[in-house]
């Protein structure tokens, strides 16, 4: 698997989507994606949170090998 995903990132066409986000910038990627600082108490809440919406993007069909 890894010699395919390696041929895939240097010869195929698309994205990489990053998901990383560091805690200083997670309460703006929330209210973007539609999450109100204010819905949400404290840090593990919030991380919670930007994990769910992680998963819908990456889980979504979408998001398919033809395009990433």
């Amino acid at each position: 698997m890894q010699k395919e995903q390696l041929e895939r990132m240097k010869n195929g066409q698309g994205f990489i989507a990053a998901l990383d986000q560091s805690g200083g910038s997670t309460p703006t990627a929330l209210q973007l994606y539609g999450i109100a600082s204010d819905t949400y108490s404290g840090e593990e809440e919030m991380y919670d949170l930007v994990h769910e919406m992680r998963t819908r993007l990456m889980t979504s069909p979408a998001f398919s090998s033809d395009s990433i």
